[in-house]
């Protein structure tokens, strides 16, 4: 017999079926007088992650919400990732809150804005919230399943008729899908050094997880925990022989040192020819033949250009 139980699956099945852990994201946008506006969600998630030219985010929303209003005009957004406040999160809560215009949710806000770093010429683009700890400044992909057409929706508040999107735009009568090209990620300074330098668990921001609106009364979200490091498990390296017989065949001009190949045996094997690729890549657009130690530091810097 089984431990479950059959749960009835309804609508936001993730909040009113499940206990499913989220982020708690800002969204800044621009509103029809130019001005900024935020609006709180937790259905924001990773969307493109390797493999294209460009890396976007998936943001979920309902279709007449100042935030999905705001895109579909404007097309520019910007992801702040806020810190574990309660005070702040009772913020983010109202400012979720649906009901009200963009200019009586501004009115009260108790976040103070600032500019982000878009060049000056470009799109006009929403302020940021300064004491995020991070922030995703994205352009709606309106070109994907031509979402562009559903531009001309724009004041329909009371529910869209078809026909709709499968995943970029309108997709319900009440619903939206916006597929996020990220811009520009803006770090602050302690998490930035830690991205370069090497991650601890001090310098992890205090991210807050969100449960969402699960009853008539109260959203729920969890007090950040210091993270705890979990190592790879033993025997799951691969040998450094079989990296070095990968490396050296993979290019007739691109050679790899023992000491190179010795920083990819944690590399899982199903990733391993890719990981030699980009290497590989990296080379020949630095003019490097033989790869060393060094140069897979540089290769790994996530950000070995900013820190020269």
């Amino acid at each position: 017999m089984s431990s479950f139980q059959d749960l009835r699956i309804v609508d936001n099945f993730y909040q009113t079926s499940a206990f499913f852990p989220m982020p708690t994201v800002l969204v800044s946008t621009l509103a029809e007088d130019g001005k900024t506006s935020i609006g709180a969600y937790s259905l924001c998630f990773p969307y493109y992650i390797a493999g294209r030219e460009y890396y976007a985010m998936l943001l979920e929303c309902r279709n007449s919400s100042n935030t999905a209003q705001n895109i579909l005009r404007n097309g520019t957004c910007a992801l702040n990732f806020i810190e574990d406040s309660i005070e702040d999160f009772r913020e983010a809560v109202r400012l979720g809150f649906p009901g009200e215009t963009a200019t009586e949710k501004m009115a009260d806000c108790k976040f103070s804005l600032e500019e982000g770093l878009t060049g000056e010429g470009e799109t006009k683009r929403p302020l940021v919230i300064s004491k995020a700890y991070q922030v995703f400044e994205c352009t709606w992909l309106s070109d994907l399943e031509g979402a562009r057409e559903d531009c001309k929706k724009v004041g329909q508040l009371e529910g869209v008729d078809p026909p709709y999107r499968n995943f970029n735009g309108i997709t319900s009568k009440f619903g939206a899908h916006f597929i996020l090209r990220i811009d520009k990620i803006l770090m602050k300074q302690k998490q930035y050094d830690a991205i370069i330098d090497g991650v601890k668990a001090s310098a992890f921001p205090k991210v807050p997880v969100d449960y969402g609106y699960r009853d008539s009364t109260n959203f729920w979200y969890t007090k950040f925990r210091r993270p705890k490091a979990v190592k790879i498990p033993a025997g799951k390296e691969a040998d450094i022989t079989s990296v070095i017989y990968a490396a050296n065949r993979m290019d007739a001009e691109i050679k790899f040192t023992k000491e190179a190949c010795q920083k990819l045996v944690r590399v899982p094997r199903i990733f391993l020819k890719s990981a030699l690729q980009g290497c590989i890549d990296w080379a020949k657009e630095n003019g490097v033949t033989l790869i060393t130690e060094e140069h897979m530091m540089m290769i790994s810097d996530k950000r070995s250009k900013e820190k020269k």
